[in-house]
């Protein structure tokens, strides 16, 4: 059950171009922003002794005032940023649908919209599991670009319909009538958390039909995404425990990364050279989670094509000319 895993996990191996590019696209989005909260830092700071002591580690009495009169950005920069604590402080943000400044959500659109044009070349690039060189990964990013902006459009719809009138309803009314009466704070802790998994299982199926939508529109070349929906929803559908499993298995993968940064982030109080060892762990961490992504569409790509005798379009058959590497490159 778990040879698509090992599957995926090999053709994103074997692609590390892919990795590293994806990687490199996460920095040059968060660099404007860290810059740009660096020199709010920096004016607020000027040659105060609390720069003196900023340098030593962390000043609380410090942060505090900034935080006070900081607006935009520079609400971002609170203690909960610290090492593991910044993953806690998203994972809240997001089951909490809580808002974040408009310059990160203007970031994060532009970083989705990257990811929208990268996705075609990335999921054609694992399906063919062989070297496409930059033209042909480029030309399926292209090609798949418009069409998974359509799909964009209608997740959209839906996770905007979850997060606005489902959440808003299982979380404000149906929190609040299953708490009105109670007094063991206990007892509403776990009914909350109930409701987080209830809430976190309706993300998941929806991801997981979005995922293998966008697999079947390339694979199959498909060019209506209701119908790559349609086609994604069949084949969960009939392969339920399969795709259910994988996916928990690559959910898996991701609490390992999580758990590893939990044990290695540095905590608060750290100065000097621990400053630039948080930051190369912190980035480790980011690329554990790329990578963890792209086995999940690498593995999926993997059993889509086992379940459906797609995988001709997998093989990586013998070198023929004019279809060899060797070939490819004298072209």
């Amino acid at each position: 059950m778990l040879t698509p895993l090992f599957d995926g996990i090999k053709r994103v191996g074997r692609a590390p171009a892919i990795l590293a590019g994806v990687w490199l696209l996460t920095v040059a989005v968060s660099l404007p922003l860290a810059l740009a909260l660096r020199t709010m830092l920096e004016q607020h700071l000027g040659s105060s002794m609390a720069a003196d002591t900023a340098l030593g580690g962390v000043n609380y009495d410090w942060w505090q005032e900034f935080s006070e009169q900081a607006t935009g950005l520079g609400t971002t920069f609170r203690p909960t940023i610290i090492g593991f604590g910044a993953v806690l402080d998203n994972l809240s943000a997001f089951v909490d649908n809580e808002r974040r400044p408009t310059v990160v959500v203007g970031a994060a659109a532009a970083y989705v919209v990257l990811w929208i044009f990268l996705a075609g070349g990335i999921i054609d690039r694992y399906a063919r599991d062989r070297a496409t060189r930059s033209h042909g990964f480029f030309g399926a990013s292209g090609t798949y670009f418009f069409r998974f902006l359509r799909l964009a459009v209608v997740m959209w719809i839906v996770y905007a319909f979850l997060f606005g009138a489902v959440h808003g309803w299982m979380f404000d009314r149906l929190y609040g009538a299953l708490t009105r009466n109670l007094n063991v704070e206990r007892t509403a802790f776990f009914e909350r958390v109930v409701l987080y998994v209830v809430f976190g299982i309706l993300l998941a199926g929806c991801n997981l039909i979005f995922d293998y939508a966008k697999v079947r529109a390339v694979v199959e070349d498909r060019r209506s995404m209701l119908g790559a929906i349609i086609a994604a929803l069949r084949f969960v559908g009939q392969n339920l425990a399969s795709t259910s499993i994988l996916y928990a298995a690559d959910v898996l993968l991701f609490l390992v990364a999580v758990a590893a940064y939990w044990l290695l982030a540095a905590g608060a109080g750290s100065g000097g050279l621990w400053i630039w060892i948080g930051l190369a762990v912190g980035q480790l961490y980011v690329l554990a989670r790329l990578w963890v992504k792209l086995v999940f569409w690498a593995s999926e790509t993997a059993l889509f094509q086992a379940r459906l005798a797609h995988a001709g379009y997998v093989a990586r058959s013998e070198p023929r000319w004019p279809e060899s590497p060797t070939a490819e490159a004298i072209s």
